[in-house]
């Protein structure tokens, strides 16, 4: 079974990079669908464990419209991980390399920036670069 969610789980992240590279070349952006993609892969990511930049291990599940962080007592709700998302297109479109959590401006987005890099949204070698451009 494990074999199958991992397969389940490279397909959705395939369709969620598409609509992103659509959306940052310059086409129409389809919020719904896109959202729906990245809704859609964020449910078959639940109990994955991702690490926080400062390297705190979490978990997260999803009820609902509500995402549960194993490391918050609060959600996250469907309307903040659009906005989060939403912040990334305009970033990524913009060419403003996302370098860390607080450029996503939302609640939660120490929690989300990681996801949205293991799942595609935020291309990590240009985070990994602007990043040392940064330091130096």
């Amino acid at each position: 079974m494990g074999g199958q969610i991992e397969g389940r789980r490279q397909q959705a992240i395939k369709l969620l990079r598409q609509a992103v590279e659509q959306e940052c070349s310059g086409a129409d952006r389809e919020e719904t669908r896109s959202e729906t993609l990245l809704w859609n892969t964020l449910i078959l990511f639940q109990d994955y464990p991702f690490e926080t930049t400062k390297k705190l291990t979490y978990t997260y599940t999803i009820r609902g419209y509500e995402m549960f962080v194993s490391r918050k007592d609060k959600s996250i709700t469907r309307a903040t991980v659009d906005l989060a998302f939403g912040m990334a297109i305009k970033l990524l479109k913009e060419g403003t390399p996302i370098t860390g959590p607080k450029k996503l401006g939302t609640f939660g987005a120490s929690y989300l920036y990681p996801i949205f890099i293991q799942i595609g949204v935020i291309p990590i070698e240009k985070t990994r670069k602007a990043k040392k451009q940064e330091q130096s």
